[in-house]
C-alpha cells in the first residue's frame, strides 16, 4: 500500500470511528449492535488513541465504570434503550445500576491499557489514567480465576459460547449438544433483521444460547455458583493466550507504575496458566484444541482459538513455528487474511459469523504474537491480507475469506481501529 492510499485508508478508518463514537463510548456498528461491548471497546481504543489518547482512555473507563462489585466486567453495557438488539436489557436482568449483561469477554484491557501507556504522546496523561485503572484490571484476572478456574488448574472456562466472542465457533458443537432447550423463552431475534440469515448463528445455537442465559438469570448471576451450574464448561486456548498476555502486560505496567505487589500476584498467575497451558497441545494438528472440562477429552475442532496462543508467546519455537506453518497451509486454500477456521475441515463455513470468515481483529492479535515469537515474515502476510480485505471490501465486521466479500455488520468500529492502528504502525 502507497502512502497515498494508507492516507487515505486511515481517512476513512477515522470516519468510521467518528460515526460510532457515542460521547464516551462506542458502538461496533448501527443497528446491529447499538451498545458498548466489552473486548469491541478496547480494541478500539487502540485506533482511537491515533485521533485523541484522552477519547482513548476514557472508551475503556467507561467499560470499566460497569464493572461487578466481583471484579467481573461485562460483555455488554447497556447505556441507552434500543430495542433493535436482542437480547437486551430485559431479558438479562441483572440488577445493575445501569443494565449489564452477565457474562464476560476475552480479557484484552490490560495488553490494551499497556500499550495506550507505553506509546503514548502524553506520557503523564497516561501515566494518570493507567494508575487509576490498574487494581480494576487487576480485579478482574483475579476474579477470572476465582470464578471460572474454581479447582484451581491454572486455566479458566468459559461458561457460555458468547464469553469466547467466538459465538458459534465450531470448536462449541460438542459441547453445546449437552445443553437442553426445554423451556426456552419465546423470542424474535433481530440480527436477521440486519444482516442474510446465511450469515449468522442458527436458531439452535440460539435456543441453546438462552436456555444458558435462563439458567445463569436463575441463580441470580451469582458468580461463584455459575460455573459448576453450567453443561458448557470449555477451556479455550485463544480465550487463555489473552488472559495470559494481558496478566504478563499487566505485571510489567504494574512495575513500571510502582506497584510490585500487583505485579508479582499477576506473575504468580502467569507461571501457573503458562505451566498448565501445554495440555492443550495436539501433536495430530500441530497446533492448540479447546478442552472441554465436563468430559476432559480435547475437541477435535482446529480453529482460529488454537493458533491465537502466539499472542502470548506460548509453546517455545518449535510449537510456535507449527502454528505459522499452520497459518501458511490455512492462506493458501484462502485468497485473504486468517480463516476463523482451518478451511480443509469439512465443517468450514466462508460465510457463517465464526464458523469460517475472516476477522481483522483476530489477525492482528495473531500478528502481534507471530512478531513476539520472532515470526515477522509471517506477522507480515497476516497484516497485508488483513489490508487487502479493507481496499477489496470496505469495513465490513467479517468477510469470506475466499471471495473477499464483507459480511455482517458494516461501517465496522474494530475493523476501523485496526486498520488506523495498521497504517499508522506502517508510518
Amino acid at each position: 500500500m502507497s502512502r497515498l492510499d494508507r492516507a487515505a485508508a486511515f481517512e476513512r478508518a477515522a470516519a468510521v470511528l467518528r460515526e460510532n463514537d457515542r460521547g464516551a463510548y462506542t458502538i461496533p456498528t448501527k443497528g446491529l449492535y447499538p451498545f458498548q461491548w466489552n473486548w469491541d471497546s478496547c480494541l478500539t481504543a487502540l485506533g482511537l488513541r491515533h485521533l485523541d489518547e484522552a477519547r482513548a482512555w476514557q472508551e475503556v473507563e467507561t467499560l470499566l465504570d460497569h464493572q461487578w462489585p466481583d471484579g467481573m466486567v461485562p460483555h455488554i453495557v447497556f447505556h441507552v434503550d434500543d430495542d433493535g438488539y436482542f437480547p437486551g436489557p430485559g431479558v438479562w436482568r441483572t440488577g445493575r445500576p445501569v443494565p449489564t449483561s452477565g457474562i464476560t469477554q476475552p480479557p484484552v484491557l490490560a495488553y490494551v491499557m499497556k500499550r495506550l501507556h507505553d506509546e503514548a504522546g502524553d506520557r503523564e496523561l497516561a501515566r494518570r489514567k493507567a494508575q487509576a485503572l490498574l487494581a480494576k484490571a487487576e480485579a478482574w484476572h483475579r476474579w477470572f480465576y476465582a470464578c471460572r478456574d474454581p479447582k484451581d488448574t491454572g486455566l479458566v472456562a468459559i461458561i457460555h459460547p458468547w464469553e469466547s466472542g467466538r459465538d458459534n465457533s465450531i470448536d462449541w458443537d460438542e459441547a453445546m449438544m449437552r445443553v437442553p432447550t426445554d423451556g426456552v423463552e419465546p423470542y424474535e431475534r433481530r440480527d436477521t433483521k440486519h444482516v442474510d440469515s446465511a450469515q449468522r448463528p442458527h436458531k439452535a445455537d440460539y435456543d441453546r444460547f438462552l436456555w444458558l442465559l435462563q439458567r445463569f438469570r436463575g441463580l441470580g448471576w451469582d458468580n461463584a455458583r455459575l460455573h459448576e451450574a453450567s453443561p458448557f464448561k470449555v477451556v479455550d486456548p485463544g480465550f487463555n493466550a489473552i488472559l495470559i498476555r494481558s496478566d504478563s502486560d499487566l505485571a510489567e505496567l504494574a512495575e513500571t507504575l510502582g506497584e510490585p505487589e500487583i505485579a508479582a500476584r499477576a506473575r504468580e498467575r502467569v507461571a501457573k496458566a503458562r505451566a498448565a497451558f501445554e495440555t492443550l497441545w495436539s501433536d495430530t494438528f500441530g497446533q492448540y484444541l479447546c478442552l472441554d472440562r465436563v468430559s476432559n477429552q480435547l475437541i477435535d475442532s482446529p480453529s482460529i482459538g488454537g493458533l491465537l496462543p502466539v499472542f502470548a508467546g506460548l509453546g517455545g519455537e518449535a510449537r510456535q513455528r507449527s502454528i505459522a506453518g499452520r497459518i501458511e497451509a490455512w492462506r493458501k486454500r484462502t485468497r485473504f487474511g486468517v480463516a476463523s477456521h482451518d478451511p480443509a475441515d469439512r465443517r468450514f463455513e466462508s460465510k457463517r459469523y465464526w464458523r469460517g470468515p475472516a476477522w481483522i481483529i483476530v489477525n492482528m492479535l495473531i500478528a502481534d504474537g507471530l512478531r513476539r515469537c520472532n515470526l515477522a515474515d509471517a506477522a507480515a502476510k497476516v497484516e497485508a491480507g488483513s489490508l487487502a480485505l479493507i481496499e477489496e471490501s470496505g469495513f465490513a465486521e467479517y468477510y469470506d475469506p475466499i471471495s473477499g466479500e464483507g459480511l455482517g455488520g458494516g461501517h465496522f468500529t474494530w475493523t476501523a481501529a485496526m486498520v488506523a492502528e495498521l497504517v499508522k504502525r506502517a508510518a
